[in-house]
């Protein structure tokens, strides 16, 4: 949904203000907000002889691909721990789709008169 998203046009003003609520209700946590995306790879350990310089990688590992302060930087995610990091790199997905549908939702109703 996006502001040009005409369907928003055709709501009233109290079911956008329904439409709203009804979004923000389904938040999950934002405290478990984490950005970023999970990626698997194989890694050399370089000590001769090992299977990892004959073409075999250890692993795969799982590892969070993150940005910050301009940057990008891949941190390691242990075995027990990568399911509940998946499960809060989604949640962020559906934290910042939620955040852009509500942020439509208000301004259709800032272009209205009727942001409250």
């Amino acid at each position: 949904m996006s502001y040009k998203d005409t369907s928003l046009r055709r709501l009233s003003v109290r079911q956008l203000r329904a439409r709203r609520l009804r979004l923000a209700r389904q938040l999950p946590d934002v405290k478990i907000a984490l950005r970023g995306s999970l990626q698997k790879q194989g890694r050399r350990c370089g000590k001769e002889g090992c299977r990892c310089s004959r073409g075999e990688p250890h692993g795969p590992y799982v590892y969070l691909a993150v940005r910050t302060e301009g940057k990008s930087r891949v941190l390691y995610v242990p075995a027990e721990l990568a399911e509940r990091v998946r499960e809060r790199v989604e949640a962020t997905g559906r934290i910042e789709g939620a955040l852009a549908d509500i942020s439509a939702v208000n301004l259709e109703l800032l272009a209205r008169g009727k942001l409250d």
